[in-house]
């Protein structure tokens, strides 16, 4: 499903104007995305949680120059959906 489908999606359910729907779907992206910049964890109850993981630093292999490199500390976005809603996806 892609941002167009959920727009549409939305705007059929509630029959608000695709403009709108359009706007509300990206604010919210941007709240998001700005919020995990700022190191702060999302919560949405019953659909899941968009947080930040800390990767350590560890040594990997360049195996096409057989040498080893340094892969430093750094953090990733993920999603942890709630228990509920993995439960239905199962």
């Amino acid at each position: 499903m892609t941002k167009a489908d959920i727009v549409s999606e939305v705007a059929k359910q509630t029959g608000a104007e695709k403009v709108m729907v359009q706007a509300v779907v990206e604010a919210f992206m941007e709240s998001v995305k700005n919020s995990m910049i700022n190191n702060e964890p999302v919560f949405l109850r019953g659909f899941g949680s968009f947080i930040i993981k800390k990767r350590a630093k560890k040594v990997a292999r360049n195996i096409s120059k057989n040498t080893t490199i340094t892969i430093p500390e750094h953090n990733i976005p993920a999603f942890k959906p709630a228990k509920s809603f993995a439960a239905k996806v199962k």
